[in-house]
């Protein structure tokens, strides 16, 4: 089965075609990185007017490069939640034009599933149940796999996600957006121990949900009281302390939340999932533990369209799609 999907949550737009939920033919992305770059963050009317303006071409590119056909197509996929909702619309909409036109259906994906599913394409041997980590710029989450499209949400951020924590943090650093790769190539150069970061505790009924509002703000208070008081900032030494306070709070409810569910296998997905730092403190946290990991390769850890592709197979399988009433939606639960 042959699936046109497409991703347009944030600001990268991309068109992928995925044959059988597993193998890519194709995935061509277009970041808007360069656009957004001047205001140190994402603009969400620039994002949804880039989105408008390339997705058409980034269609034909992607059946030109599989050296496909539109009569190829067997479904289109999108996403259709969460996400900056102009953005969203722009994918939802012209999802639903190409299957109307092609005469062919339309699969709704929810963006975190698609994240998880970049794993199938990546380890064609995974298969549920196992422990999801997805974590990203606007989402933090733990998840039970139980199957393709049984999942169930064990723990997540209550406030900031992580990859908000890293954004903003070198923001302040003077890095640029977006800030994650500045901070983990700072981080290589810095001592993880120069400057002292909480780890916020989590209170109430549900002890893997986390918080990342207070560690951001802790990075922003030492970067100002240097500016105030002449102080040198270390930023390498605070990349790096930042970068292991973020990845030992993950990595330590992680392996908690595998434990109680009795899983041998976890993965990870997302944007944020690209930290060498976090990869490295969960592989090593897995091989203790004889635990099997799966983490994407960085191609598949930010957003793309195959991912999408990916999981709208298995989402088609159980009878999961829509007609021209779909809508987008800023927020949306993950089951």
């Amino acid at each position: 089965m042959l699936i046109l999907s497409i991703e347009s949550s944030c600001d990268e737009t991309a068109v992928a075609l995925v044959e059988d939920g597993r193998r890519v033919l194709t995935d061509q992305i277009f970041s808007q990185a360069d656009l957004h770059a001047v205001y140190g963050g994402v603009v969400p009317e620039i994002a949804a007017r880039s989105h408008l303006e390339v997705i058409s071409l980034l269609a034909e590119r992607a059946l030109e490069a599989a050296g496909k056909t539109r009569h190829d197509i067997d479904a289109v996929a999108c996403t259709y939640a969460p996400g900056l909702i102009g953005a969203v619309l722009v994918g939802v909409n012209f999802a639903k034009s190409a299957a109307l036109a092609l005469g062919v259906p339309l699969i709704p994906v929810h963006h975190i599933r698609g994240h998880i599913a970049a794993n199938y394409l990546a380890f064609p041997e995974l298969e549920p149940p196992f422990l999801c980590l997805a974590i990203s710029g606007g989402n933090t989450m733990l998840v039970d796999v139980r199957g393709y499209t049984d999942m169930a949400v064990l723990g997540q951020t209550r406030d900031d996600a992580a990859g908000e924590c890293f954004d903003k943090s070198a923001r302040v650093m003077g890095l640029g957006y977006p800030g994650g790769k500045p901070i983990d190539d700072l981080a290589k150069q810095g001592d993880d121990r120069r400057y002292d970061l909480p780890r916020p505790a989590v209170h109430g009924d549900n002890p893997f949900d986390m918080s990342f509002s207070g560690l951001k703000t802790a990075v922003i208070n030492i970067a100002h009281r240097c500016d105030q008081t002449g102080e040198a900032l270390d930023k390498a030494g605070l990349a790096a302390s930042l970068c292991r306070a973020v990845s030992e709070s993950l990595v330590g409810r992680t392996m908690e939340a595998l434990e109680s569910l009795g899983y041998d296998r976890l993965a990870v997905a997302g944007g944020v999932a690209a930290n060498s730092r976090i990869r490295a403190d969960f592989e090593a946290a897995c091989r203790a533990a004889d635990v099997k990991l799966f983490i994407p390769p960085l191609r598949l850890c930010g957003d793309n369209g195959a991912m999408i592709g990916a999981q709208a197979y298995y989402e088609y399988l159980v009878g999961h799609t829509a007609d021209s009433s779909l809508n987008a939606y800023a927020t949306m639960p993950l089951s």
